[in-house]
């Protein structure tokens, strides 16, 4: 699987703009663009950002959950 990327952010003023590709994908306010300020600086930003807004899983979670073994 390739590395997440096309990620970028944006401050302004106490919100956090993520875009993926130019396009907005999410705006972290509060405690929660705190974490993420803190974080980025920590780590993989691109993996961190992916994360954040959910872009990175890949189309093969229903087919894992119909799986026999995942099966309860």
């Amino acid at each position: 699987m390739a590395a997440p990327a096309g990620f970028e952010y944006v401050v302004r003023g106490g919100d956090v703009v993520i875009r993926h590709h130019g396009t907005t994908a999410t705006v972290l306010r509060g405690a929660k663009a705190a974490v993420f300020l803190a974080e980025v600086d920590a780590g993989d930003p691109q993996l961190l950002m992916a994360r954040v807004t959910g872009n990175y899983r890949r189309g093969n979670e229903r087919a894992a959950k119909r799986h026999p073994r995942n099966a309860s």
